[in-house]
């Protein structure tokens, strides 16, 4: 056991190694201390000291010591540095964050507190409760809405009332602010003219500035009004949020002396850090503790520079109400001794950040903030930072990897290195390069469990059997994926052929799904296409049917554990070299699971699934953090992540002004009047931002390179960031534009286009393909597909994969099967059309024979969409419609250039034998008319409902009936918002018939060359990210240049 002399020897001999400014912080035991420490001086150290020294040389005890941290990371580094002053006593200081301390109180009164009647709210209670919030808006409530995304308020409100919370805002405070700011608007210079323009004169207000303002304004105030009725909702569902747990423990302060004054005499040194980014109530608390004393004891370190966290604009505020409020006692002292950097970092970090207004130099007269070199070991360094252009981001990175590569081969240690973006999705890319030269990389990024591969798939699995529990062989497309899992090692050729098979026996009115044609495979194998039993497939069809047997008779958590167990896929998890992160992501799942069960222990599959579909419509995620590698390695870090660390190489990539100052904000949010902090700079966002950039420069010790790319992966021209502009006009700084030799750009080829690989899947048997291509025959959605990627033409026009519609699918066929019925009655009946009450009732008897389509409320909705779209476009043309017309026409046996062409028409309207083809159009008109276009230099091919128009009239002019097609007419059935209802008409020119000819040629060819097997390699496609995710391909090939212009 340590003595306490051992223990004041250890303190003495790290007291000396302290500067002056240091000492005199820590030396300070009594009365208000504000000490602003900036990058590198010291911070935890002098908190630490400060500790010692109460706990060493005077009688207070350990548990009077409150040490209020930011994050769980900050009480573990006060914790450990502690140690190393007082020992053991170290565990019995109260080191802990605002919650965590909140939490105490209430556990230790929990009779002042309702926490044990209530349970945390969770992500999908609070949406439902914002729902209902919603819902019960009155007609003429601002934020009612009425079309479109009725709860497109929903975020809004959710990070309002957060901030209300988060800030202690009431919605008087926030209403006399809005008043206040309204009032004020008129004396401002910028709602007022400086000069005569039109008809204004020079002094003038702006009143459509103003008015704009002022609806801004009424929005907020509409959804601050709605926060009391918030709360009573949660509160009436017993339910809370860890931002109400901070606010119960000050009203219990507020309301019970007594209470406040037992921790008022238990901690009677209080310390806090991050002191600059403490929210409203966090500061209400630290002033409640310290209330009983005129000159209390407590210690407050921040930095207003790296003031990142806080809510925007609102960096100083704290710390300039501490320096008012003790203005007659406050000892103030500014570390400017950094230990970390050399001095060319400090200056030009300072010559940027300095370029902030909001900044405590510039509220409290006398504080300097100019930070001096003070580590012996580098302080003499003269090495300036360097500013990198590279002609892209790909040569960005690749030029980081060969730079990396090299330090670690002169003897730098992996850890001492780090790469700075603003966020982490650079960091993907980059760990790829690193890969292939064997750079150990540390990576740090929050995940979400549901995207992540494994859970989708889990989650398929778990859909599928809902499905077929519900309605057998209902879900063939679902069956078709889960095949492909890798934990059930069937072929995939083996697959496509069984998916071809019950694909022409569907053809044939035989109606057999592929879940049934499996069983009668097993059963009964036939000797066509298969010379002996599928591997795997046996065991696969066994496990399906018995966990869909299991849905009825078993918990949902069971059926979970199943699902994991009994199809192979935990083997498969321990079998993978990345098995600990499967195992947390399954694990993070079932725990997901468990929780909701336990919300509703008669929870089913399907409505679990519901949840699901919801958080995704939501965005809600259910969030991991993935940590890669050691401390050992590289570290691949964003701006915000990198805080409170320091390395001796920086690398601050991506520096363009479209990644920082330029970088597209996320829509929604509500507009707050800067008179709700004391002051608020003009332009806080950028000086954000520049804070944000000057945290990543002073986490480099002794080299640091700011680069940025010329032109974006697309070849356009991008701007730097506005930061390298404002460091380079107070400082002559090596430049280098970087230009890499076209070899070494090769040697990454593969690499830095591995999102946009083209995939290659095995290729079937010729006898199975040849089959397949003697029944073939051309139409424009084969046509299409197969322009947009040949694996898409693959699989859903030759192996034609079982497809299940989808909710927007299945209504546009209701429309058109209403639109069919009304023409066919008008033929039937002497050209007179049935009234509009038929009509809806026959779009609404589509909709319910397909209601398996749809949930209960998409039904709901849809039947509302259709009966109010459907009523006006009757109305709308009722007297315009022509008559003399033929409905669902099929064309087929039309050859070109000895190609077969087949189609079916929605209507042929006649004049003659003059014919305008119709097609109908349900979705967005705005986005439908931009399919229209014909090939132009951003779209080489066209699109598709061009070609479609042009591949009608071909069709219509080359078959046997002796009918020319002299327009094409596309008719959108839902209204623009802006036009109304639209029909768009277009006259096909001899060029647009050879245009497509050409196509439909070139695509016949490459078809009957069986070359379909390679996909197009764009992200957004379907069947190369099945086949990529499904570890399916063969091989990865690079894009084709010259591809688009062969097309």
């Amino acid at each position: 056991m340590i003595t306490r002399e051992q223990q004041q020897a250890q303190f003495k001999k790290i007291y000396e190694e302290l500067n002056e400014q240091q000492k005199n912080a820590v030396d300070k035991t009594e009365g208000p201390v504000m000490v602003i420490a900036g990058p590198g001086t010291g911070k935890t150290q002098i908190l630490g000291a400060r500790i010692g020294k109460l706990r060493l040389e005077t009688d207070i005890q350990p548990d009077n010591i409150l040490c209020l941290t930011y994050t769980d990371a900050g009480v573990v580094a006060m914790r450990k540095r502690l140690l190393n002053f007082i020992g053991p006593d170290a565990y019995k200081v109260n080191i802990c964050t605002f919650h965590a301390f909140c939490n105490d109180v209430i556990q230790d009164n929990l009779s002042l507190f309702e926490k044990t009647a209530l349970d945390p709210i969770s992500d999908l209670e609070r949406i439902d409760l914002l729902k209902t919030l919603i819902d019960g808006f009155p007609k003429n409530h601002p934020l009612k809405r009425y079309r479109g995304d009725v709860y497109f308020e929903i975020k809004n409100l959710q990070q309002l009332f957060s901030n209300m919370k988060r800030e202690g805002w009431q919605p008087e405070y926030i209403n006399q602010c809005i008043d206040s700011y309204l009032n004020d608007l008129p004396n401002r210079e910028e709602f007022i003219y400086k000069r005569n323009q039109g008809a204004f004169k020079k002094g003038d207000l702006k009143e459509n500035k103003i008015a704009e303002e002022k609806e801004k304004m009424e929005k907020l105030r509409a959804a601050v009004n709605e926060f009391t009725r918030f709360q009573q909702m949660m509160r009436s569902q017993s339910l809370y949020d860890f931002d109400d747990m901070i606010n119960w423990v000050i009203d219990v302060f507020k309301t019970h002396p007594n209470v406040l004054a037992r921790y008022q005499e238990q901690y009677q040194y209080i310390l806090v850090d991050e002191f600059q980014d403490t929210s409203g109530t966090q500061n209400m608390l630290v002033k409640l503790l310290i209330s009983y004393w005129e000159e209390p004891n407590v210690f407050v370190v921040g930095d207003d520079d790296q003031s990142i966290y806080r809510f925007q604009g609102a960096n100083v505020e704290n710390m300039q109400e501490f320096a008012e409020q003790f203005s007659n006692s406050l000892y103030t002292v500014v570390l400017t001794h950094n230990y970390r950097s050399t001095q060319p970092i400090l200056d030009v970090s300072r010559s940027l950040i300095e370029r902030n207004q909001e900044r405590l130099v510039n509220k409290i007269e006398g504080l300097s903030k100019v930070l001096t070199a003070s580590n012996t070991k580098i302080n003499d360094s003269t090495i300036l930072p360097t500013i990198r252009e590279y002609e892209n981001p790909r040569e960005e990175m690749i030029h980081l990897t060969l730079q990396v590569e090299e330090l670690l081969q002169s003897g730098v240690a992996p850890g001492q290195i780090c790469i700075i973006y603003r966020e982490n999705k650079p960091h993907e890319d980059l760990a790829k390069y690193f890969q292939q030269k064997q750079i150990p990389v540390y990576t740090k990024r929050d995940v979400n469990i549901l995207h992540e591969q494994i859970c989708r798939q889990l989650l398929q699995l778990l859909r599928y059997l809902k499905d077929e529990h519900h309605i057998a062989f209902s879900s063939d497309q679902l069956l078709f994926e889960i095949l492909h899992f890798q934990w059930f090692s069937i072929p995939s050729i083996e697959i496509a052929k069984l998916s071809a098979e019950a694909a022409q026996k569907k053809s044939n009115d035989q109606k057999k799904s592929l879940r049934q044609l499996i069983a009668e495979k097993l059963q009964s194998p036939l000797p066509d296409l298969f010379s002996s039993e599928i591997p795997g497939l046996r065991k696969a069809q066994t496990i399906l049917e018995k966990l869909i047997s299991d849905v009825s008779n078993i918990t949902v958590q069971q059926l979970f554990e199943n699902c994991i167990r009994e199809t192979g896929l935990l083997a498969y998890v321990m079998n993978s070299p990345d098995k600990h992160w499967l195992l947390q992501l399954l694990t993070g799942l079932f725990d997901f699971i468990k929780k909701e069960t336990h919300r509703n222990p008669n929870l089913t599959l399907e409505k679990l699934l519901n949840i699901f579909d919801l958080m995704d419509k939501e965005s809600l995620v259910l969030p991991l953090v993935r940590v890669s590698g050691t401390d050992r390695a590289v570290n691949l870090l964003t701006a915000h992540g990198s805080k409170g660390l320091e390395y001796d190489y920086v690398f601050i990539a991506g520096c363009n002004s479209s990644n920082w100052e330029k970088k597209r904000k996320p829509a929604g949010g509500y507009s707050m009047p800067d008179t709700i902090f004391s002051s608020q700079p003009a332009h806080s966002e950028e000086e954000e931002l520049r804070r944000l950039f000057y945290v990543a420069m002073t986490r480099a010790a002794q080299h640091l390179y700011i680069s940025y790319s010329s032109t974006n992966k697309d070849g356009k021209a991008i701007e730097p960031s506005m930061f390298i502009a404002e460091i380079r006009e107070e400082h002559v700084l090596p430049y280098e534009k970087i230009s890499l030799p076209t070899a070494t750009i090769a040697d990454f080829a593969v690499l830095s286009l591995s999102k946009e690989l083209k995939p290659e899947i095995e290729q079937s048997e010729a006898s199975f393909i040849d089959q397949l291509l003697d029944k073939f025959v051309m139409n424009v959605t084969a046509l299409n597909n197969y322009l947009k990627c040949p694996l898409q033409f693959y699989f859903n026009n030759l192996v034609r994969v079982p497809s299940g519609k989808s909710e927007a699918t299945e209504f546009g066929s209701a429309v058109h099967y209403a639109l069919q019925k009304l023409f066919q009655q008008m033929q039937q009946n002497n050209n007179q059309f049935p009234d509009q009450t038929v009509f809806l009732s026959d779009f609404k008897w589509y909709m319910d024979r397909h209601k398996e389509h749809f949930t209960k409320e998409q039904y709901v909705r849809r039947i509302e969409q259709g009966e109010q779209v459907l009523s006006a476009y009757y109305e709308r043309y009722i007297h315009e419609w022509e008559k003399i017309v033929a409905i669902e026409t099929n064309i087929s046996k039309v050859t070109i250039k000895d190609i077969p062409l087949k189609g079916k028409l929605d209507k042929l309207e006649f004049n003659g034998r003059q014919v305008n083809v119709v097609d109908y159009k349900t979705g967005d008109a705005e986005k439908g008319i931009k399919k229209l276009n014909p090939p132009n230099e951003k779209d080489p091919i066209g699109g598709d409902y061009w070609r479609q128009a042009v591949f009608y009239k071909i069709l219509v002019d080359n078959s046997s009936r002796n009918w020319e097609a002299v327009s094409a007419e596309f008719d959108f059935i839902e209204p623009d918002k802006k036009k109304g209802y639209l029909k768009e008409k277009r006259i096909i020119t001899p060029q647009d018939i050879a245009t497509v000819t050409a196509q439909i040629e070139m695509v016949w060819e490459k078809i009957q060359k069986r070359d379909f097997y390679t996909g197009c390699g764009k992200e957004d496609c379907r069947w190369c990210e099945f086949v990529k995710t499904n570890e399916i391909a063969v091989t990865l090939h690079e894009p084709d240049e010259n591809e688009e212009e062969t097309v």
